[in-house]
């Protein structure tokens, strides 16, 4: 799948045009932010720990949930990209193909 339209709900401004994204794009916002905290502090626990009200553990923690949602963004995709290979190559319907896909994304 790839964008290739994006709108402001608040302005209704539309672009249209091919977008790319990477699974950091599809973290969560609090995600985003402490992957961004932790590069400024030159990967360093240490140095994010010295410029944070957080401790070592609590660090730790945060980026341990971080590499694991990264790791079920690239599964998710990787187990997407299968489904939709299996349907152009007739192995299974669109039916069955929205359906996986449905039960993959949760929905």
């Amino acid at each position: 799948m790839q964008t290739v339209a994006m709108a402001c709900p608040a302005c209704e401004v539309k672009i249209e045009g091919n977008f790319s994204h990477t699974f950091f794009d599809r973290l969560s916002a609090e995600d985003q932010e402490f992957l961004e905290q932790y590069l400024l502090a030159g990967f360093s626990i240490k140095t994010l720990e010295q410029n944070s009200p957080l401790g070592y553990a609590a660090i730790r923690s945060r980026l341990d949930r971080l590499i694991a949602n990264y790791e079920t963004l690239k599964k998710m995709d990787a187990q997407k990209k299968a489904i939709l290979e299996k349907l152009r190559t007739d192995e299974i319907t669109v039916a069955e193909a929205k359906e996986k896909l449905e039960k993959l994304s949760g929905g």
